[in-house]
């Protein structure tokens, strides 16, 4: 019989492999009808985790997902409605894009210390159907905010989903 062993953690390689330019811009930083989603990662002790790496996927603002190729390269590729953003040092995340249709964010967590990632939906503010604790928050200057807490009494709400 053979035992079982441990999987190793995701990470901490996000940076210096999985990163590439224009990663979390889904349309262009300020162009028009852009939102920036943003917030923080947090440890089960509260701090900071710098070396995360959050994954989005979309739909469009008319709710329509997209189906298409070039998810890496934006420049005149259009909408693709994924995105990737790896943390600084602050544990600090970002995104330009536009506020779905469908009224939320399909949201993937890799971090160091996980076997393996995690899955979360954020909803926008005033979403029917928002799950409680997944509702990000409207800044005075627009933006959404969305802080994930990996662990502790503010623990995000994380799914599971059946391994294939």
């Amino acid at each position: 019989m053979t035992e079982a062993t441990p999987g190793q953690t995701v990470g901490p390689f996000f940076h210096h492999a999985l990163a590439f330019p224009g990663d979390s811009e889904l349309v262009p930083f300020g162009s028009a009808g852009s939102v920036v989603l943003h917030g923080y990662v947090h440890d089960g002790a509260g701090d900071p985790v710098p070396d995360a790496m959050i994954e989005i996927r979309q739909a469009d603002a008319s709710g329509a997902v997209p189906r298409v190729g070039g998810s890496l390269r934006r420049r005149g590729a259009g909408f693709t409605g994924w995105g990737r953003s790896c943390t600084d040092g602050a544990g600090h995340y970002w995104f330009s894009t536009v506020e779905p249709g469908l009224p939320f964010f399909a949201v993937t967590v890799f971090a160091r210390g996980l076997l393996d990632r995690l899955f979360t939906r954020i909803y926008l503010p005033g979403a029917e159907d928002a799950v409680d604790g997944l509702v990000a928050s409207r800044e005075a200057d627009g933006r959404l905010r969305f802080d994930i807490h990996l662990q502790g009494p503010s623990e995000t709400v994380f799914f599971k989903f059946p391994r294939t």
